[in-house]
Formats: C-alpha cells, sequence, structure tokens
C-alpha cells in the first residue's frame, strides 16, 4: 500500500497498482483451528477479488488518492505498531518471566530443609508470588497472540475495503465496477461485521476462562488419559555424589505404568528419552532424612533400588501420593468442573420453556435485539425460582405476567438451558456436530447434523425442536428485531452445545456450534419432521466431492455452507457399504418374491456379482455363531449378534432344495439388516420375514438377545468386562479396543445392543456381544 501511495502522482502508478494486486491475490490468512467458518472463506476471498477490482482498473489514472494514507495507511500502521508490536513486547516479557520463574524455582527446590522455618515460609511465599506473576504473563501472552490473529481478519481488510470505496467514488469510469462489486460488498460487510461479533464473543469467553484459571489452575486441567502428570525432580547418582535431574513424568493407576522424560529448560526444552517402570509402592521421604523437600521413594518391579523424586510443592507431592496408592495418601474429592443444576427436562422444564415462549412471541417477538440483550440477573432469577417453585409455578399456569420484561424472560429461558445437567445437545455428540459443520458441502452438513439430531435421546430431541420453531418465528421477524439467523447463532451456540471442557480450542470452535445452530433453525421442518435418509455409500459420496470440485466456486452473495475438506474412504468401507444397500434392497422389496423356486434363487446365490460373492453363506441355514473380527460383516457393526448355536442340519432334504435356499438366502438379508439397522427396528422386519424362514428354535435369539442382556445386566451395574474381540470405533461416543481389553463400571446404555464402560479413563459405547462379564 506505500508504494501505491507514493507513486500516485508519477507515470509508475499502473505498475504500482499491478504489483499492489498481485501482492492481494497471494496473500494468505492463517486459519486457527483446523477449518474456516463460511464468513472467514469469505474474507479470506475478498482479497482475490479486490486483485480483480484493481487489474481492471489497470489503465486508469489515479488522480485523486490524497486519503489513501488516511483511510488505508494510517489504520495498518496503527495495527502494527499496537497489535503486533504488542504481541512482541508480550513475547518478550514472557520468555524474561519464564527465565526468571525457572531459576527461583530451582533456587528456592535447593534451599535446605534444616534452615529456619520462618526463612522457609519467606521463600515459599516469595516463590508463590513470582509463580502467580508468571501464570498472569503467560496467560496475558496467549491470550495477545490470539487477539492478533482474530484482530487482523477484519482490521486488515476493512481499511482496504474503505480504500476501495473511496476509488469508487473519485474515478466516474468505475462506477459500474462500484455498481456491479455492490453485492459482494455487501456480504463482505456481513462477514466482517459476523466475524467481529464472533471475536467479541471469543474475547469474553476466553477472558471469563482466564480468570477461572487465575483463581483455580487445579481445576483446570486438560482431561488426560493419565492419573497424574507434572514435572519431577528425580535423584541420580553420579560417581562423585548426586545430582536432581528435572523430569516430566506421567502416570497411570490401571497399568501402574511410570514414564519420565528428560527435559533440559536451557535447551530450548527439548525432552530425551523416555523411561517406564511399573510402580510397586510409593512412600513419603521423612523431613530430616533428606536435604531436599516434597520428596517421596517409589520402588519398581522392573527396575533395583529405590527411586526418590523431589515434587514441586507439597500439594503436588500430595496429589502424586494420592495417585500412586502412597502410604500416606490423602483423598480428595474432586469436584466436577461442570456443576450439576436443578432444571431437568421433565414436564416442569417443557413447561417453562412453553410459557417464555409464548411470552415472546405474544409479546415481544419485534422487539429489538431479541435474546441477545440481557436483563438484570437478580429479576432472572426471581423469574427462574418463580416458574421452578411448584407452589408458585400455578400462578403462572397460562402466561408470564406482563410486569415481567421480554428481555428477563429471554435470558430466563437460556439460563434454563444452561442450568441443565449436560446440554441439550448432549456431550457425546459435540465432536459430531462440530465435525459435521466442517463437512464438505451444504447438503452433507445438513444430512449429517439431521441424522445426529434423531440420535438425541427423545426429550432432548423434543426440546430442540419446540426451540428451533421458535427461533424460526424469530428470525422470519429479523427486519423488525434485527436477529438474523447468524445472530441467533451466535446466541444460542454455546448455549446448546457447549463443550465438556473449557479450553481455548474449544473456544476456537464457538463459531462451528452457530454454524449447526444456523442449519437447524433454518431447516427445522425437514430435520424435525422427516426421518433421515441412509447414509450415503462411499462412491457416492465420491461422486458427490467430484461433482462440488467441477463446480465454480461458490461466491460470498450466495452464503453457502461449503468447508472443503477432504473425506477419505476406504476399500474395505465401500464393500461393506455395497454389502449393506443390496441386502436392504432385497429385504425391502415385496416379500412374495422370497418364496420364489429354486431354480429363480440358486442362480442369484451362485452369481458373479462381487457384493454376493464376499457375503455368500457357507452353510446356507446357518449364521457363523459368532463375529470374526476378521468379518466383512463384524468388526464396524458390533450389534450383529447371530444365535449362539447353529441350525441343525436337515436330514430330509439337500442343499439344493428350495426351502434350504430361501432360509439361506433370508437369514443373509436378516444379516445384512441387523447391520444397519437399531434393534428396536428389527422387530417389525421380524414380522415379515418369519413367515418365509424354516421353523427353528433359536430365530426369535437374533432379535430378543440384546434386550435380555440387558434386563439381565441391568440388575447388577457397574461391572467389570472383558473384550473376547477387538473394534475399531466410528464415532465419538464409540470406544476401541483390542481381545482382553478389561473395562471397568460397565452398566447398560440406553442404546440398544450397547453397553456403557471406561477404559483409560474415558468412558463410551460398547457393543454388548464383543464383552463378557467378570
Amino acid at each position: 500500500p506505500s508504494v501505491l501511495v507514493k507513486e500516485g502522482s508519477s507515470l509508475d502508478l499502473s505498475s504500482a497498482k499491478r504489483k499492489f494486486a498481485d501482492s492481494l491475490n497471494e496473500f494468505k490468512f492463517q486459519c486457527i483451528g483446523d477449518a474456516e467458518t463460511d464468513d472467514e472463506m469469505c474474507i479470506a476471498r475478498s482479497l482475490q477479488e479486490f486483485a480483480t477490482v484493481l487489474r481492471n482498473l489497470e489503465d486508469e489514472r489515479i488522480r485523486m488518492i490524497e486519503n489513501a494514507s488516511e483511510v488505508l495507511i494510517t489504520p495498518l500502521e496503527k495495527f502494527r505498531k499496537e497489535q503486533i508490536g504488542a504481541a512482541k513486547e508480550a513475547k518478550k516479557k514472557y520468555d524474561k518471566e519464564t527465565e526468571k520463574y525457572c531459576g527461583i524455582l530451582e533456587k528456592h527446590l535447593n534451599l535446605s530443609s534444616k534452615k529456619k522455618e520462618s526463612q522457609l515460609q519467606e521463600a515459599d511465599s516469595q516463590v508463590d508470588l513470582v509463580r502467580q506473576h508468571f501464570y498472569e504473563v503467560s496467560l496475558e501472552y496467549v491470550f495477545k497472540v490470539q487477539e492478533v490473529q482474530e484482530r487482523k481478519m477484519f482490521e486488515f481488510v476493512e481499511p482496504l475495503l474503505a480504500f476501495l470505496q473511496g476509488l469508487f467514488t473519485f474515478y466516474h469510469h468505475g462506477y459500474e465496477l462500484a455498481k456491479d462489486f455492490g453485492d459482494f460488498k455487501t456480504q463482505l460487510t456481513i462477514s466482517i461485521q459476523n466475524t467481529r461479533n464472533r471475536f467479541e464473543g471469543t474475547r469474553s469467553e476466553v477472558e471469563s476462562l482466564m480468570k477461572k484459571m487465575k483463581e483455580n489452575p487445579l481445576e483446570h486441567k486438560t482431561i488426560s488419559p493419565y492419573t497424574m502428570e507434572g514435572y519431577l525432580y528425580v535423584q541420580e547418582k553420579r560417581h562423585f555424589g548426586t545430582s536432581w535431574v528435572k523430569h516430566y513424568c506421567t502416570y497411570q493407576r490401571d497399568s501402574k505404568q511410570i514414564t519420565m522424560v528428560p527435559f533440559d529448560q536451557k535447551s530450548g526444552g527439548k525432552g530425551g528419552e523416555d523411561e517406564s517402570v511399573t510402580l510397586k509402592s510409593c512412600t513419603r521421604r521423612k523431613t530430616d532424612s533428606i536435604e531436599k523437600r516434597f520428596c517421596f521413594d517409589v520402588e519398581a518391579v522392573d527396575r533395583p533400588g529405590v527411586i526418590t523424586m523431589q515434587a514441586l510443592s507439597e500439594e503436588d507431592r500430595r496429589l502424586w501420593m494420592e495417585a500412586m496408592d502412597g502410604r500416606e495418601p490423602v483423598y480428595n474429592s474432586n469436584k466436577d468442573s461442570q456443576s450439576e443444576g436443578t432444571a431437568q427436562l421433565d414436564t416442569v422444564g417443557f413447561s417453562i420453556i412453553r410459557k417464555c415462549i409464548h411470552a415472546v412471541e405474544t409479546r415481544g417477538i419485534n422487539e429489538q435485539g431479541l435474546y441477545r440483550i440481557v436483563g438484570v440477573n437478580s429479576r432472572v432469577q426471581k423469574l427462574l425460582s418463580v416458574l421452578m417453585d411448584p407452589k408458585t409455578a400455578s400462578e403462572t399456569e397460562t402466561d408470564i405476567c406482563a410486569e415481567w420484561e421480554i428481555k428477563t424472560i429471554t435470558s430466563a429461558l437460556k439460563t434454563y438451558l444452561r442450568m441443565l445437567p449436560g446440554p441439550l445437545m448432549m456431550y457425546q455428540f459435540q465432536r459430531s456436530f462440530i465435525k459435521a459443520a466442517k463437512l464438505e458441502n451444504q447438503e452433507s452438513r445438513i444430512s449429517e447434523i439431521h441424522s445426529l439430531v434423531h440420535r438425541l435421546p427423545e426429550k432432548n430431541r423434543q426440546m430442540l425442536q419446540l426451540l428451533m420453531n421458535h427461533l424460526a418465528n424469530v428470525a422470519n421477524n429479523h427486519k423488525q428485531n434485527l436477529m438474523t439467523v447468524a445472530n441467533l447463532g451466535v446466541v444460542f451456540g454455546p448455549t446448546l452445545l457447549r463443550p465438556q471442557e473449557e479450553t481455548v480450542a474449544a473456544i476456537m470452535d464457538i463459531k462451528f456450534q452457530n454454524i449447526v445452530i444456523e442449519i437447524l433453525i433454518e431447516n427445522h421442518e425437514k430435520i424435525f419432521n422427516t426421518v433421515p435418509d441412509a447414509p450415503l455409500t462411499n462412491a457416492q459420496l465420491h461422486l458427490s466431492r467430484k461433482k462440488s470440485s467441477d463446480s465454480k466456486p461458490p461466491s460470498c452473495s450466495e452464503r453457502p455452507l461449503t468447508l472443503f475438506h477432504a473425506v477419505q474412504s476406504t476399500e474395505k468401507q465401500e464393500q461393506r457399504n455395497s454389502i449393506i444397500n443390496s441386502s436392504l434392497e432385497s429385504v425391502s422389496s415385496n416379500p412374495n418374491s422370497i418364496l420364489n423356486s429354486s431354480s429363480s434363487l440358486q442362480p442369484n446365490m451362485n452369481s458373479s456379482d462381487p457384493d454376493l460373492d464376499v457375503v455368500k453363506p457357507t452353510r446356507p441355514n446357518s449364521l457363523p455363531p459368532n463375529p470374526s473380527p476378521t468379518s466383512p460383516l463384524s468388526p464396524s457393526w458390533p450389534m450383529f449378534s447371530a444365535p449362539s448355536s447353529p441350525m441343525p442340519t436337515s436330514s430330509t432334504s439337500g442343499d439344493s432344495s428350495p426351502a434350504r435356499s430361501v432360509a439361506g438366502f433370508v437369514w443373509f438379508s436378516v444379516a445384512a439388516v441387523v447391520l444397519s439397522l437399531a434393534w428396536s427396528s428389527l422387530h417389525a422386519v421380524f414380522s415379515l420375514l418369519v413367515n418365509f424362514v424354516p421353523c427353528h428354535p433359536n430365530l426369535h435369539l437374533l432379535f430378543d438377545r440384546p434386550e435380555a442382556a440387558v434386563r439381565e445386566d441391568s440388575s447388577t451395574p457397574f461391572r467389570k468386562a472383558k473384550a473376547l474381540y477387538a473394534c475399531k470405533a466410528e464415532h465419538d461416543s464409540e470406544l476401541s479396543f483390542t481381545a482382553g481389553t478389561v473395562f471397568d463400571n460397565v452398566r447398560p446404555s440406553q442404546e440398544p445392543g450397547w453397553l456403557e464402560g471406561t477404559l483409560n479413563g474415558k468412558t463410551g459405547l460398547i457393543p454388548e456381544n464383543y464383552v463378557e462379564f467378570l
């Protein structure tokens, strides 16, 4: 830009414009996270649009560029000095405080325990002050870097937009071009405003998280598969005495594995080779037995001698002792990071939401800033107490009194949804909804979200439908209330799809949560009133991707819901999908066709169709006794459960008899249906097929076994179970495991044919017929 201003009055202006356009065309925004929102993609594309405009004006002489410095150079220079410069200063401050803190910490840990208690307390206080200051500087540095990355999305583009608008004013020949540019400019302004709004929301969330982390850092540790992890100083024996080496250590209680990685701060934080030992015992070291403080001894099964470790503080040692079941354990009651509220999805809960919606739609549907302007907290809490109290709820049985402001009612509705024990769209589906928002095109997003919504529990889905119908009505009146679908997504995204763990990464996903809510509002009739389509096969997905890649890139004015991410597929998945589709077509067709003669069935069973060759039964009248890990029918579809004993072989009829052919064909079809339907849907199929399958006492086991197992296991919750086969999870709510894995806290699940269990600290779904209880 500075080159353009300097050359404004010279004959080199055309060349300078061309160089400037090339620079814009080559400039790329860096993405925070693994995907961009539609608005961010639109903003990123805007630079290419600007470059195109400048190339079209290449032959025009610029005479009036006096205000370019004010609208373009000054804001960019201000951003460079104030934002980027501040980030550099924060980096220097962070490096300085890091060096200071590490030095003081090492000096403090070298203090002898024989010094006076007053000196030790003074040293502890000094370290605490330095540590607190180090934490504050670290958080401020991370916050500043994130702020600069977000700010440049609009503070860099906005001056360019103003500069281009000035050019259109000064050039009569550019009038038509400016007119054509109007639609893009409008959409870009909306995208910039949406990005700015998301930035403000993200910034407030990060500031809130910073405040919480300052108040209690231990409650905001990252969820980890390790029971305990952190830095420890390990005593190592040398030829002439001993030395204390800093290690990053992890411990898993289930396997009793301690992993130690040497860590040298002076070498830039590079770690050495890790060492793993199996814990035998842990004992607190007596104060008078060693000069160092906060020490404890660890004995290992596979290593002779005692390993002496030094924690960073008394509290840190207590946590390590507790994790390793030391001789002097101090049990600490772990508090949930997310406190459960008193709100529930019961009759009272639905009544409260309906009353709030009715009051809003009858009295304040056109009020500006609806749901965005918050009410007074004390009034909101008072209204909620009135609505939730059985004694006073009857007074508001039909409607909420007019004395309550609309902003108080809307805030009460949002607060009640946040008070639920978990988000309305559930923690276990949170990542799946985020992934759906990052799919390639709008059709794929809607289809995946449609499917996920119908996997929610009935009450959650009913409440979500009630809310989306209402928000659609609000959006239909956006000209009066100024609450567009995008604005409603910003308001309700963090409420309905809040993450289980508060991290900066989770906050950066808020923009995709907003996209999910936008899709639900815009397509609420289809999503809630129709049954989701069957999942697309990999071949169909590949064709869809090919079509989308062949078409022209969407313009910002069309507001596409496209995120360009490749969907990986494997030959095995394509084979499985083709098997399922062919089998479903066979079962869903006219059932009388199954009664065809042997001559009509036999060619189909022995045809050269590759899909049928893959799954052709080896025994026409029986199913394999249990799913094999190598079977194409078993690894990713654990709900398939065959009868425990094979069907008896008839001695009166040969393999080519019509009855045996029909049985083999129907059993094959049943197996495919089992792979693609939930157990609750199979009873309808059973009533259709039972008339055509040869009489066999074990036929009902295919349909009844999961429910019977759930009833049997429901009386003995929280048991241990062992995996019989290996299984790879296809969804975030499922667990991956190998044969022989032992699960804790195994209990019945609401999903038919599945159990819930815990593995390495993670709770998820386990296929019921893949495990046996211990």
